[in-house]
């Protein structure tokens, strides 16, 4: 006889949830684990992702077939939205006496949509994912490529076909060329996320195939070359040409160009500039330290302020640094990410990009100086391999770095030292 399940009440099955999510997360395990409730009847399982999001399970034999049921989304802080173990128990008896409720519900609800399924699979994963901007890339990708076309069409009628037109849908501003074709890592992007979304509808029983599969839709898809598919990179300045672009940028008043300034300075992400707060500033020991949240690796990171950048934060009399550093029109709310980019459209460099100046920094350092590439790396906050991320735990790095970035205030100013005159601080 199969073994039978130790029988859980819903205070252990908590319990279990959270044992479990935290040995996925401790070993690195990418796939869902099951977790048997015992009781009667057999066969009743919480599924649960390595995201921590848990969905009931039900395996039983119908019509001669085994099948595994979804039950519905289980939830020990929500509720009002969660199937409860004692409804899942129910739900799964009145399978296991003959009911089918795949087949109960055909003919008596409206068929669901994929915008439906696409909502109900961010709902379910919003949690695991690291940051807001990567939910809110999701939802922009769903919203611009994929809703105008296919949101509404029912989710299990939504063929190959269908996905193809989607991803040769015509861009605007690329002369109505198709988004495979004009934007390929967008609609590589869209292709990757729009499978997830049909995963997860299959996981919950609305279809059988995966019509947004790579395997299925490479070989009906145009074919392009190298050149085609590679990335564009964000437009840098020439580091030669540096020196005299920041001596235009310090005629320009306003908090929006010191912003952009100590960005170049510090060769950091514009996100990790307009939400720059106070607190994370060290005047003393002339460092930034940037949580973990708020970094792209997911770990804090802490730059060296040259007297440069310094000279910058100085301007700001001591009573006034609370909150942000570079407040946006609104009190308390940050610059938006195109503030920057409209200092450069005034100076006339459309062809520039705020992120660029980091490949700027990194072409400088890399060509014309003697700076270890370890230590470039780690002022751009990459990875490294395993050796010299020791050597940075150890604090080895820091003091080269510290010169690294006075070299860098240096050379922007046109000379080996890093005094500087403050700019002008105004309102934005």
């Amino acid at each position: 006889m199969p073994v039978v399940a130790k029988e859980l009440n819903p205070k252990e099955l908590d319990a279990r949830i959270v044992a479990t999510v935290a040995e996925m997360g401790q070993s690195g395990q990418k796939h869902s684990a099951r977790i048997p409730v015992g009781g009667r009847p057999p066969g009743l399982m919480l599924q649960i992702t390595p995201a921590g999001s848990a969905s009931w399970i039900f395996r039983a034999t119908i019509g001669g077939k085994r099948r595994e049921l979804g039950l519905g989304p289980y939830s020990p802080t929500d509720r009002s939205r969660s199937v409860s173990l004692a409804q899942a128990r129910k739900a799964a008896a009145e399978i296991r006496a003959g009911r089918d409720p795949v087949a109960d519900r055909r003919g008596t609800e409206q068929p669901t949509a994929f915008k439906e399924v696409a909502e109900a699979f961010l709902s379910a994963n919003r949690d695991g994912w690291k940051n807001d901007k990567h939910k809110a890339q999701w939802e922009s990708t769903l919203s611009t490529w994929v809703y105008p076309r296919i949101g509404d069409k029912p989710v299990a009628t939504i063929d190959r076909n269908a996905v193809e037109a989607l991803l040769m849908q015509p861009v605007e501003k690329a002369d109505g060329k198709p988004l495979w074709t004009a934007r390929h890592e967008t609609a590589t992007r869209v292709r990757q996320r729009v499978e997830a979304v049909f995963a997860y509808a299959i996981a919950r029983n609305h279809r059988s195939d995966n019509p947004a599969s790579r395997d299925g839709l490479l070989p009906i898809l145009p074919k392009l070359s190298k050149d085609a598919k590679r990335a564009k990179h964000h437009a840098a300045l020439p580091y030669a040409e540096a020196p005299a672009f920041i001596t235009a940028l310090r005629e320009r008043e306003g908090t929006a160009a010191q912003a952009l300034l100590f960005t170049i300075l510090t060769a950091a992400r514009s996100g990790e500039v307009r939400n720059a707060e106070w607190c994370e500033i060290d005047m003393e020991r002339a460092a930034w330290t940037i949580p973990a949240s708020r970094m792209k690796a997911g770990r804090e990171h802490v730059v060296p302020l040259s007297d440069a950048a310094m000279a910058i934060l100085s301007a700001t009399v001591e009573d006034e640094r609370k909150g942000l550093v570079f407040a946006g029109a609104k009190a308390g709310v940050p610059m938006s990410d195109m503030t920057m980019a409209a200092v450069l459209k005034r100076m006339g460099r459309t062809d520039l990009t705020v992120h660029g100046f980091r490949s700027t920094f990194r072409d400088w350092a890399g060509e014309t100086t003697s700076h270890a590439r370890e230590v470039i790396e780690h002022a751009l906050a990459h990875r490294l391999a395993d050796k010299a991320e020791a050597a940075y735990q150890r604090g080895t790095l820091m003091p080269k770095r510290v010169r690294l970035m006075a070299d860098w205030a240096g050379y922007l100013d046109g000379h080996d030292g890093a005094t500087v005159v403050a700019m002008k601080r105004s309102a934005a």
